[in-house]
């Protein structure tokens, strides 16, 4: 690790990218990740990489399909809509087995909605980033030295099994200022015997293409695929668990939200009342057996989110309906506060006064 340097998450982000390999940037400004795109406008030209901004989000995640087929690493960045009308995009680059970063830094919808901070795209992001059978790795830091640590994670592990990876981010963290420190930097593997990028007559021809017309090499190839994402759920699922050894109710939150609600689970200890939070790292693969394990010795189980409530189902799914899952949330940029989290506590467990 590196000097301590004070940097907002988002070009936090995009000099962690740099410092992980990315040479190769393809964006569309749109608010709250403009930072990111803004950045990588200063920085690439001066270390040699390439950034392009592009005439809409769908050329610039077909232009990141591009240049990944080539082997080399590259990351798009957007919010919200835009990341919808890169979803078509995505799911080209899945079907293709290619890897690449993408940042989504959400903000409130449906529609062009707000700009404030939300986590409204659990869904897009963990059930739908594209047509088809497919997923994408997708990670939820919860601190911008988090954000840094997940780029160079994302990179490795979208080329490990050559898929797309999503940092799910939102205003709030895009936005936030704190302290960080860059991880030493290791040789990026250069040789990718899967890249389209010149063969002077040394190998066969390397086809990168998601066309399969006949219908048993398109399931031999979905499945596959699927025996890779079986691989990722056995091996890359993290999450945090935080005073969850003796709790009655447990917290389930992600991102931003796992801050407010580790302040309130701090509160409400404080007043002898048994809580624990655990946070998902990865959204996809999501951590259901941490959260089993954890949740069916609890008496019941709270999911803390700035949305209507999508990962609400995940979570019931994981403690098999078996523990009453309780929901707390405030979308369209109202942020929740520890103190509205632990009045909910106190409802639950029946401490309210």
């Amino acid at each position: 690790m590196g000097e301590r340097v004070l940097m907002k998450g988002n070009e936090a982000m995009a000099e962690a990218a740099i410092q992980a390999g990315c040479r190769h940037f393809f964006g569309y400004p749109i608010t709250p990740q403009t930072e990111v795109s803004a950045y990588m406008s200063k920085r690439m030209p001066k270390i040699g990489g390439v950034y392009l901004q592009a005439e809409s989000e769908i050329a610039a995640i077909n232009m990141v399909l591009g240049a990944a087929a080539a082997g080399v690493r590259t990351m798009t960045s957007s919010s919200s809509p835009g990341i919808s009308l890169k979803t078509e995009g995505i799911s080209y680059i899945a079907g293709s087995d290619l890897p690449c970063v993408i940042l989504n830094i959400q903000r409130g919808g449906p529609g062009l909605g707000g700009i404030q901070p939300a986590q409204s795209d659990y869904y897009q992001a963990t059930k739908a980033p594209g047509h088809g059978d497919l997923h994408v790795l997708v990670f939820a830091p919860a601190t911008v030295q988090e954000m840094v640590n997940t780029i160079f994670t994302a990179f490795d592990l979208a080329e490990k099994y050559r898929m797309p990876a999503m940092i799910l981010g939102d205003g709030l963290l895009g936005q936030m200022m704190e302290p960080v420190e860059f991880p030493e930097v290791k040789a990026v593997p250069s040789e990718k015997p899967w890249a389209a990028c010149g063969h002077k007559n040394k190998r066969e021809h390397n086809i990168v293409n998601s066309l399969f017309l006949q219908a048993n090499e398109l399931e031999a190839k979905i499945n596959e695929r699927f025996g890779r994402y079986a691989q990722v759920e056995a091996n890359e699922v993290k999450a945090e668990t935080y005073l969850t050894d003796d709790a009655e109710l447990v917290i389930v939150a992600y991102g931003a939200s796992s801050r407010i609600a580790r302040s309130a689970v701090n509160s409400a200890r404080s007043e002898g009342i048994k809580v624990g939070l655990i946070r998902p790292i990865t959204l996809w693969p999501f951590p259901k057996k941490i959260i089993n394990e954890i949740g069916l010795r609890c008496k019941n189980v709270l999911v803390v989110e700035m949305s209507m409530g999508q990962m609400v189902d995940d979570v019931r799914l994981a403690v098999e309906c078996k523990v009453p899952v309780h929901f707390f949330g405030h979308t369209g940029g109202i942020i929740p506060t520890p103190a509205e989290v632990l009045a909910q506590i106190k409802a639950i467990t029946g401490e309210a006064k």
